[in-house]
């Protein structure tokens, strides 16, 4: 699920030993066309943090690769960023990390009748993605392999752990208060 294309995994075997060296993980890769061919790559740490700098490393350290390998024909431009609050989910392991919250699943088959499936994510089971229904009195037990595509739903709950891990800016904690205003 890090890929869609042949050309999105050529571009991942690439870049993944660069983003290791940084202690980074890829979580996606994917080139999109248009009007402008676009190589996006989304990252993170181990702790599921990634800043500014680590972004403007790994590009850093792409783009001089991605110009000598040369796996996307013509112009295009290279976008590194974190997953985002409402992240793809692309390995087993990020299931895990993310159980207790909403998520959206679409499988490549048919399981009893659809592709879709909505609910809170319930842990992980050897290889297979535990989750509870939407609607529904049921855990659904879904092969990872079976999984096309994943990613949290944006929701109060998610939005709550997103700014706990969050950092005050530098200088926030020196900053006047209402309090110290006359």
């Amino acid at each position: 699920m890090k890929t869609r294309s042949p050309q999105d995994a050529r571009i991942l075997s690439l870049a993944e030993p660069i983003a290791d060296g940084l202690g980074l993980e890829i979580v996606r890769v994917r080139v999109t066309g248009g009007k402008k061919t676009v190589c996006q790559i989304m990252a993170e740490r181990g702790d599921g943090e990634i800043t500014v700098a680590d972004c403007a490393r790994l590009s850093r350290g792409l783009s001089d690769l991605l110009e000598q390998a040369d796996p996307i024909a013509g112009e295009y431009d290279l976008e590194v960023s974190s997953p985002g609050i409402d992240r793809p989910l692309t390995a087993l392991a990020h299931f895990a990390r993310w159980e207790g919250y909403e998520a959206k699943l679409e499988l490549d088959r048919l399981v009893e009748g659809r592709k879709r499936f909505r609910g809170v994510l319930a842990g992980v089971e050897d290889d297979s993605v535990l989750i509870d229904l939407a609607g529904e009195d049921e855990t659904a037990v879904i092969p990872f392999d079976w999984i096309a595509d994943a990613k949290l739903v944006l929701t109060d709950a998610l939005l709550a752990e997103s700014l706990k891990g969050r950092k005050p800016a530098p200088g926030a904690e020196d900053a006047p208060s209402d309090e110290d205003q006359p």
